[in-house]
């Protein structure tokens, strides 16, 4: 199962500097954010904890089809010898479970994509500060989300593609379980305000 969900908004189009449109165009790359996400080590090592997580669903959910297959082909090879009552109460048991397992994996899908998108919102705000420091290194005043259908790119070459870069960088810098995200700097007391015990020098 791979991790396909949507991606924060902001991934689609990462500006990265003041008054780019004022500007004359400047070094442009693409990258495709979920292949970038799916492609590092936290990404495949996430996909592999919601298979492991949803596995036993859904095994119950094939288990759930074949005994409905199997009423279904007993009701038809032997459904005209049944009395007609027994017949469509067997009819109406297979419509009923037929019912319930189709709510129930619709259960399932929402609380997937629910755990995709938690998965998805962590490794994407990482993946983004590791994009912004490689575009700011390497000159970039634009980067594009090409794996976002609403970012409109009909073509891009291969040559300004940097996810495998992203990718490489991410997990070259990945600390228990990511790249720090930048932090602001703690404010400094105003002048003449005491400082209280434990506060840093």
């Amino acid at each position: 199962m791979s991790l396909r969900s949507s991606l924060v908004s902001a991934a689609a189009l990462l500006c990265l500097s003041a008054g780019l449109y004022a500007q004359a165009p400047g070094k442009v790359g693409v990258i495709s954010i979920q292949g970038a996400i799916v492609g590092t080590k936290d990404g495949q090592k996430a996909s592999g904890e919601l298979d492991s997580k949803f596995a036993p669903k859904k095994k119950e959910f094939d288990s759930r089809q074949n005994e409905i297959a199997q009423l279904e082909d007993q009701l038809n090879k032997g459904g005209s010898v049944m009395a007609e009552d027994k017949r469509n109460q067997m009819a109406r048991d297979i419509d009923e479970k037929k019912k319930r397992l189709q709510r129930d994996m619709q259960d399932a899908e929402e609380d997937l994509r629910g755990e995709q998108q938690k998965l998805l919102q962590g490794l994407g705000q990482r993946m983004m500060a590791v994009i912004e420091k490689y575009a700011k290194d390497n000159g970039y005043t634009l980067v594009l989300d090409v794996s976002n259908p609403q970012t409109p790119v009909l073509y891009a070459s291969s040559t300004i593609d940097i996810t495998q870069d992203i990718v490489s960088l991410y997990d070259k810098s990945s600390t228990n379980g990511g790249p720090a995200m930048p932090t602001a700097a703690p404010a400094k007391p105003a002048p003449g305000t005491p400082k209280t015990p434990g506060t840093a020098k």
